[in-house]
């Protein structure tokens, strides 16, 4: 954070010395092969004495107590980078539901398009997640959770009705899958791992990152983490 913060100061800084104007950047390069950059501005040279980097979280590597924990690392990897795609999906979709029915002052115009889209979703949705094991369907419950900050519940219930939303529920218990599981990687292990496993996603630009619906520190999560393991 501190680098970040030095580099926006750099950058008004810089602005501010250049009048306004666009500087050009050129780099000079020493006996010592270290490379000292520089802002040439109407005649002035103005050293720069930082290199621009985005933020990135560095990950530990990973490691496992023995193979069992390493298999069921890399099975939830698996499955979890299958469903968060939908559970993007998902967010979008409901984001975009609810910014236009803002903008609908009629209730019958604004049950007519809740209809269409819950129609468009079941159509885009049904086959693909009728394919999904009851691991992967629990994982899914979970990361729509942390995509939109509300259940699986309760977004069948306010897209439906109360008895949709309970049959629903019912129907996924037979096979093991609550529809009202939150996801909290700061008390459920296999929550934090999901967590590790996007994250690591994101950076390898496997799955495109979609910001989280409430606010995850990664690396508070991982220091809570092993702090916990070491006790």
């Amino acid at each position: 954070m501190n680098l970040t913060h030095l580099t926006y100061i750099g950058i008004f800084l810089s602005s501010v010395l250049c009048g306004a104007q666009i500087p050009k950047e050129y780099k000079s390069e020493h006996k010592d092969s270290i490379a000292t950059y520089y802002y040439i501005v109407q005649g002035d040279t103005i050293p720069r004495e930082y290199i621009g980097l985005e933020e990135v979280v560095l990950l530990n590597k990973l490691s496992f107590n023995n193979k069992v924990d390493r298999r069921r690392y890399l099975i939830l990897r698996r499955k979890t980078r299958k469903v968060y795609p939908y559970a993007k999906l998902a967010s979008e979709r409901l984001l975009t539901m609810t910014s236009r029915l803002q903008t609908i002052k009629k209730k019958r115009q604004a049950k007519k398009y809740t209809k269409r889209i819950q129609k468009y979703i079941e159509q885009e949705f049904s086959e693909k997640l009728k394919k999904l094991t009851k691991t992967e369907g629990q994982i899914l419950v979970k990361l729509i959770h942390r995509q939109t900050g509300t259940t699986a519940y309760d977004l069948v219930k306010e897209l439906r009705t109360s008895w949709r939303a309970f049959w629903y529920n019912t129907t996924a218990s037979l096979f093991d899958i609550s529809l009202k599981q939150t996801y909290t990687p700061y008390n459920v292990e296999e929550d934090y791992l999901i967590e590790d496993i996007l994250e690591r996603s994101f950076q390898a630009e496997i799955l495109q990152r979609q910001p989280p619906f409430f606010e995850i520190d990664f690396l508070e999560l991982s220091s809570h983490w092993d702090l916990k393991t070491s006790k």
